[in-house]
């Protein structure tokens, strides 16, 4: 009986008459008597880094944890490399750990243009205060003119 596809294989052990089940995405046949099946588990550590805007860390945080993570729909088989006879049984993802939510800038407008509010002009200040009011704190034009 040559078998191909997924294969849910019962059989009958000769020793002690019991039935196992062996569930694999292997394809085998007649060509393959004599080769063992194996199965290996290998554990990843994956890392994540978003960034979202907020008024505040706590803000952030509840964005990242309703919004943010892993899509654990799209973690399966189409992320693992399969090739020459090896098949992938499962793939899982858990959360492990995170780090402290950490303020990087703050969004404020560009002083360097005087039309600014009107234009619409924004750009991220990482030297604003996280807690202070929406001021740039260095301007392009300074900083160039003391280069």
């Amino acid at each position: 009986m040559e078998h191909t596809g997924w294969n849910v294989e019962t059989h009958t052990t000769e020793s002690d008459g019991l039935m196992s089940r062996v569930q694999t995405d292997v394809y085998y046949s007649k060509d393959d008597i004599g080769k063992n099946l194996y199965r290996k588990r290998t554990f990843y550590t994956v890392m994540v880094e978003q960034d979202v805007l907020a008024h505040t860390a706590d803000e952030a945080d509840e964005l990242f944890r309703e919004q943010g993570g892993l899509d654990h729909d799209k973690i399966g088989k189409d992320i693992t490399v399969t090739d020459k006879g090896v098949e992938t049984v499962v793939v899982d993802a858990d959360y492990s750990f995170s780090d402290p939510t950490q303020y990087m800038a703050k969004v404020v407008y560009n002083s360097d243009n005087e039309y600014a509010k009107e234009d619409g002009d924004v750009l991220l200040d990482p030297w604003s205060d996280e807690t202070g009011p929406a001021e740039v704190h260095y301007s392009l034009k300074s900083i160039k003119e003391n280069l």
